[in-house]
């Protein structure tokens, strides 16, 4: 009996899972198997129209005799690249009414007209015509002639379903001259934005988690650029960096910091002379960093301020006692306790600066040297119109991520169980 009470209770479960089963494969799993089905495919934006004979039913009267009128049908091959074989086509007409000088491709039978049109070549179109006339010689309604809606039917292979596969996407991403330039660009902006956000938030932590006046206020100021809406911070950022009318260019030129204005996401390149030696600085790419940082330091402070307090008191008074200094306890009391947490952070903002599109493509839309490959996906895929190709470059993001995955849980995965 509990035999089978447990195998009824089982069955019911599995049954009662898969509705989110189904949900969990057609809202994240499908999109992830139709992208790489599409990443072995040479299609082109415009070859994801399905190939189909449309038609189009236009009545004309015929001079003044009303008993007559003159049927247009525009024909066309839907598809630009695909050709259609067998087509037929079928259109009714009401009772008394009849063809004249049928086409020799049609027969007309039992109130049908029925062509075949044979094998239409991609774009092909064509304006077919038929006269028709009342044997009654009554005057014929246009309206009951539109009513009826003709059919067309042919076979086509359509590129997205056949199984038809190539890895000349594959082997296009890998050998574009350009792209060792969009990897080594894709790592210098998530590794430096992932640093640089993870430590201006180590250090607002540290600031906001003393007790002053105002802190609560100050805590919720620093929140502000990662709520805000990036659409009007990116809008922002760019209106105070424009190089004409913008006003941080403005003060450094009045202040005498600088000869001319610079364009800070417009210009590629800035040598600097240090000590000496010239520095050739990524200047576009730099300021789009420094967004980064600006916008998404105020997760890792929310983060990182959540372990400082709960931080035991009694380790930082004992060093005191010890004579130790703010430098000391930060080496040796605060960095082990929140190390955990900054890997996490580490691993969490690493992922999705790697994947970062929106911030790039607002602020400079992937010009002046700030090209990455999340980038390069969308002008792959919609502005040269190769669906195919940016879907390769998606999969090769998601390989690279993987192998990071791998990498941290190897190296400094372990860590985040100490939490």
């Amino acid at each position: 009996m509990t035999d089978t009470l447990s195998k009824i209770e089982k069955r019911t479960a599995y049954t009662l899972l898969l509705p989110a089963v189904f949900l969990v494969f057609a809202i994240v799993l499908f999109p992830i198997f139709a992208n790489i089905w599409i990443s072995f495919k040479e299609v082109q934006l415009k070859d994801i129209r399905i190939p189909e004979p449309r038609v189009k039913k236009i009545v004309k009267s015929v001079s003044e005799d009303k008993t007559k009128l003159k049927i247009v049908y525009r024909l066309r091959n839907s598809s630009l690249i695909e050709d259609i074989n067998n087509v037929e086509f079928l259109d009714k007409l009401p009772k008394d009414i009849e063809p004249v000088n049928l086409d020799s491709r049609c027969t007309f039978k039992s109130k049908k007209i029925e062509c075949d049109f044979g094998n239409w070549k991609a774009k092909y179109k064509e304006n077919f015509e038929i006269v028709i006339r009342n044997i009654n010689n009554d005057v014929i309604d246009k309206n009951i002639i539109k009513l009826q809606k003709p059919r067309l039917s042919g076979d086509a292979d359509n590129i997205l379903l056949t199984t038809k596969f190539t890895l000349k996407n594959f082997k296009q991403v890998f050998n574009e001259n350009e792209f060792l330039d969009l990897l080594l660009t894709t790592f210098y902006f998530t590794f430096f934005g992932t640093v640089g956000a993870i430590i201006f938030g180590m250090f607002a932590a540290q600031l906001v988690n003393q007790k002053f006046y105002g802190r609560t206020f100050m805590r919720s100021i620093l929140l502000f650029p990662y709520v805000g809406p990036v659409v009007a911070l990116a809008y922002t950022w760019t209106l105070l960096l424009d190089p004409n009318s913008g006003t941080l260019n403005a003060l450094l030129v009045n202040f005498d910091i600088i000869d001319k204005p610079i364009n800070l996401l417009g210009q590629k390149y800035l040598t600097l002379n240090l000590l000496g030696f010239d520095i050739k600085l990524r200047l576009a790419l730099t300021t789009v960093i420094m967004f980064e940082i600006w916008r998404y330091f105020p997760l890792a402070f929310l983060f990182i301020l959540a372990r400082l307090q709960a931080v035991p008191k009694d380790l930082y008074e004992a060093a005191e006692v010890d004579g130790a200094g703010p430098l000391r306890k930060f080496i040796n009391i605060t960095l082990p306790q929140i190390t955990a947490i900054l890997s996490i952070l580490f691993m969490i903002r690493f992922i999705w600066n790697f994947n970062k599109f929106e911030d790039i493509f607002l602020l400079t839309g992937g010009a002046s040297g700030t090209r990455t490959l999340p980038i390069n996906v969308y002008q792959q895929g919609f502005a040269v119109s190769n669906i195919g190709m940016g879907s390769a470059v998606s999969i090769v993001i998601v390989m690279l991520l993987i192998i990071f995955m791998i990498i941290y849980f190897k190296l400094i995965g372990k860590r985040a169980n100490e939490i």
